[in-house]
């Protein structure tokens, strides 16, 4: 079985590889109201669901930081008369694949399952999200292997500088603060927490659900009602916006290692700005394009002052950014980040060519395809769909919105988008001359 299951799974990226020239969506709505978008394929016996809930660890008081991620971990840790050995035999016989994931906007559970164990499969999922044991002896052993990890991440310059650099952004809200959660915040957490972190965030008022594969819409809405009808109707309030803090210049973290790593960045862009596409395509060309970005050839190819650099729009349900990352060695990070202003500042000052911008549309309407490489990417792919608010024609015509952005279009996005009098670094090494 175990053997059918891996092979099954070779056939449906195999067959999935190329986009299909119109992703049929169908949306689902079920008997008791829940919706979902599916897309039927029976050309196998084997389907994939995600199932998103908005909120995540932004939701978390702050001496309870990390409890989302805890209580996540813990969701396939037993349920019923299951403990966590057999539960994880049970998935196993099934030739089932769970996974359950956080972060500081969602949580979401994601499931592999053939067709023939279907029913099987979800009653088992359904007591993990909607009865879960937190048996204490697994919560401290869930506990143990966490706190073993973030004593590592203290160690770690690249996650020093993103806790400093989000310090810095946002303050004293969630985003401020690791979603893991700190040694001490998850070592105070109790079972009581996991069940509060469990209601405030997996609950019926924020649910999005989609399916890929051998389901029809009929049954794809029994399930759904089947598998969250116990969840509590309503979670937690959602947390309020968070303008970017960041100010100009550079803040030095000081850490003993031979190689500095800086985070850069200021406020960013909207996912529903008119002009989000246009500012995407900038994107690309100044930072997100691997080794043809601008960033990429002026630092690394021409310099050698680093092995890779990047830079991206971040945009999360209650602020955005734009964002980079690079490391190089201390004596030679100083000449990197004034590399980084330049360029910068050069975008902002002039914009891009024409050639630049044709080769970036060629690039990323070429690149988008190979996300759907099966079942479990395009399940995942439709529920940040609706996370983000998009239609179900998206995937169909957003190669056309890249197409779309013009010359003249893009220079303007450009310098409204990228300040570099706004830039702030935070570096985390030994640099010297900064």
């Amino acid at each position: 079985m175990k053997l059918f299951f891996l092979s099954v799974l070779a056939a449906v990226t195999i067959l999935a590889a190329p986009l299909r020239a119109g992703v049929d969506i169908q949306e689902v709505t079920s008997p008791m109201g829940f919706k979902a978008w599916l897309v039927e394929d029976h050309t196998i016996p084997f389907m994939a669901l995600r199932i998103g809930f908005k909120g995540g660890a932004s939701l978390e008081a702050a001496d309870k930081r990390g409890a989302t991620s805890l209580m996540m971990a813990l969701l396939e840790e037993g349920t019923g008369d299951l403990d966590a050995r057999a539960f994880a035999q049970a998935v196993d016989e099934l030739s089932a694949s769970f996974n359950f994931d956080s972060s500081d906007d969602s949580v979401s559970v994601s499931v592999r399952m053939l067709s023939e164990n279907r029913d099987a499969a979800i009653a088992l999922l359904k007591g993990a999200i909607s009865a879960p044991s937190f048996d204490a002896v697994a919560i401290d052993r869930v506990k143990g292997q966490i706190f073993s990890m973030l004593q590592s991440d203290l160690k770690d310059p690249n996650k020093i500088a993103r806790a400093a650099f989000d310090k810095a952004a946002f303050g004293d809200h969630p985003y401020g603060a690791p979603s893991s959660g700190t040694p001490e915040s998850v070592a105070a957490l109790t079972r009581e927490d996991m069940f509060a972190a469990h209601r405030a965030s997996m609950a019926k008022d924020r649910v999005f659900i989609s399916a890929v594969g051998d389901i029809t819409a009929e049954e794809l809405g029994a399930m759904m009602d089947s598998l969250l009808a116990d969840l509590p109707d309503t979670g937690a309030p959602m947390p309020s916006r968070v303008e970017v803090a960041l100010e100009p210049g550079v803040t030095v973290v000081p850490f003993e290692t031979p190689q500095s790593v800086a985070l850069f960045g200021h406020r960013g862009i909207k996912r529903h700005d008119p002009d989000f596409f246009a500012a995407f395509v900038a994107s690309t060309i100044l930072g997100g394009g691997g080794f043809e970005s601008r960033l990429m050839q002026e630092v690394r190819d021409k310099r050698g002052l680093t092995y890779g650099i990047y830079s991206y729009l971040a945009t999360q349900d209650h602020a955005e950014m734009v964002v980079g990352q690079v490391a190089s060695a201390n004596d030679r990070i100083g000449d990197a980040i004034d590399v980084i202003k330049a360029e910068w500042a050069r975008i902002a000052r002039d914009g891009v060519t024409q050639a630049e911008l044709d080769h970036s549309k060629t690039y990323l309407t070429g690149a988008y395809p190979l996300r759907f490489d099966g079942n479990g990417p395009i399940a995942n792919i439709l529920v940040g769909m609706q996370m983000e608010g998009l239609s179900t024609d998206y995937i169909n015509t957003r190669n056309d919105k890249v197409m779309a952005v013009t010359l003249d279009e893009i220079n303007r996005v450009i310098k409204e988008v990228y300040l570099p009098d706004a830039l702030h670094f935070t570096v985390v090494g030994l640099p010297e001359g900064l």
